[in-house]
């Protein structure tokens, strides 16, 4: 049960059935996130770097700091917000590997916190239901830019 003096803590978690390596990549490696998630980025993750990552058909970026990085383990960013995503990596038998991303540290009120965890939960979802669609079978779903349409900056 959740008092009112916790706050939630967000986890997605999805079975990707590639290599740890090829999967972890698919994060760190901008190339390859801007097929999935954000469409721009200011290059590739690194320990102790800022990175800008933009969402064009949004007119929204963040900038993150990247707290820790363990290649094909562990990544940990820190958002301009204040919350904290980390994703671990966890090699499976048969070349698969199994990601979890966490996301904690939300402030504001209860409503709020409540609102922003939601989010964030169906938002890391479809991230790696697209990430497992381009990793597995090579099709670039569009799910980040296809969730809210009608938000979609003019162009």
């Amino acid at each position: 049960m959740i008092s009112f003096n916790e706050v939630p803590v967000v986890k997605a978690e999805m079975l990707i059935r590639r290599p740890v390596r090829e999967v972890f990549e698919a994060f760190a490696d901008p190339a390859v996130t801007t097929k999935f998630w954000f469409t721009k980025s200011s290059g590739r993750l690194e320990a102790g770097k800022r990175i800008r990552w933009d969402w064009e058909m949004y007119g929204v970026g963040d900038d993150i700091y990247v707290k820790a990085l363990v290649p094909d383990k562990r990544i940990l960013v820190e958002s301009s917000d204040g919350t904290e995503i980390e994703w671990i990596f966890t090699p499976r038998s048969g070349n698969e590997t199994y990601v979890t991303i966490t996301n904690s540290g939300f402030t504001g009120e209860g409503d709020d916190i409540v609102s922003r965890a939601i989010d964030s939960m169906g938002g890391y979802t479809i991230v790696l239901c697209g990430l497992k669609a381009l990793l597995e079978h090579q099709i670039v779903l569009n799910l980040v830019a296809d969730k809210a349409p009608d938000a979609h900056v003019n162009r």
